[in-house]
This record gives C-alpha cells, structure tokens and sequence, in this order.
C-alpha cells in the first residue's frame, strides 16, 4: 500500500473525493436509519472521508485501514476535531493471525476499497462473522470496467471493477443477501481531450446467517 503512504498528506485536496463520500453516506443513511446504539467498521477508510459523514450517526466507528500514512492523517483529523467515537485501526484483516471480534458491529461499509482486495470470498466471510445477524454490509465499488481506472498506478494488483451479478454469488454464499443494489454516481476521468466515465454502484446486503 506504499502507493496510499505517498498519496495520504493530499487525499483530501480532492474535493470530488468528499463529494462521492457525501453521495455513499446519503444513500446509505436512507437505507439503514443508522442511530446511536449502532457500532459502525469503514474496511478501508483512508483519511476518514466517508465516515466523517457519519460520525453522528453512530455510537462507535472503528475505522480501519493498511495504510500508514492514511491512518496517520486521520489521527491527526481526529484529534484536531476532537472526534471522541472514531476508533483508528492498522490493520490487515487478511493477515493470518489475525482474529477478528465475532459479532461485534451493526454496520461494515467500504469505499472503493473493495477492488484491492484479491479474495473477495475470503474477505466476505470474515465480514460476516464480524457483524451481528440483521446486521448490514456496504459496499461502494467501480462496476466492471476495462482496466483504464488504474492506468496511474503501474503495480496495480487486484479486480477491475465488479460485475454485480457475480460478486452477489459470492455474497450469497456467505450468508448474506442483497437488499439494495443501485448505481447512486459515477467517477468522471481525463485522457487526453477525452472524459470517460465509470458508474459506481453501491450494494447494501444484509446478514442472514
């Protein structure tokens, strides 16, 4: 993740960032009525962007994320606002070893992070032991798309977007099902005189089992 290190002290110059991060949280408070009594995982949060839209939503956030150099920019976040319910977390979930709290949270939600991510059944279960039953996953990602997203990063490891339909199975199967799958905007990007576009859908998926 060394390619996020060097990226992390400018994330949030981005103003379209925050933008798409402000799109996600709508769509998913007016699905979930999230409230106070609600402990909240962002897998993959970066600086914080998309849960710094929710932090008075829920009663915990524990954010988490394999980047140095993005959580160190969002603890300095947390303590210049002094955000008492943010929990920062270096972590790799995939990490052998590594033992997840059963049942923990009401909530997990993702953020274009999903796509980095290579076993995407493995993560899928790990989640669904972290949440409660009823509790919901959410997940933001680039619908499958033709390799071009990543053009600026030359090591790029992981999934080219997602193709719905495929990445439902996989959920599924693990003990979730979808409750709401819609494509709430898309990323807009510049080669040359020409703008390409790539929707972004957004899949709240709710645990069964």
């Amino acid at each position: 993740m060394k390619h996020f290190d060097i990226q992390a002290k400018e994330w949030d110059n981005d103003p379209l960032k925050t933008e798409r991060a402000i799109t996600i949280a709508k769509e998913m408070v007016d699905f979930i009525e999230p409230n106070k009594t609600m402990n909240a995982f962002e897998f993959g949060c970066g600086t914080g962007l998309l849960s710094y839209q929710l932090k008075d939503l829920f009663g915990t956030i524990t954010l988490a994320d394999t980047s140095e150099g993005m959580i160190k920019v969002l603890q300095e976040k947390i303590a210049n606002e002094n955000i008492k319910n943010f929990k920062p977390l270096l972590v790799d979930l995939l990490e052998d070893g590594f033992s997840v709290k059963e049942n923990e949270y009401d909530v997990i939600y993702t953020l274009m992070t999903l796509h980095h991510i290579i076993d995407i059944d493995k993560i899928s279960k790990i989640f669904n032991v972290m949440l409660k039953k009823g509790g919901y996953l959410c997940i933001a990602d680039l619908v499958k798309e033709d390799g071009s997203f990543h053009t600026h990063v030359p090591d790029f490891i992981g999934h080219n977007g997602f193709d719905r339909v495929a990445l439902s199975a996989i959920l599924l199967k693990n003990g979730f099902e979808i409750a709401y799958n819609k494509i709430p905007l898309e990323i807009e990007k510049e080669f040359g005189n020409k703008i390409k576009k790539y929707p972004l859908f957004l899949m709240i998926c709710k645990k069964t089992t």
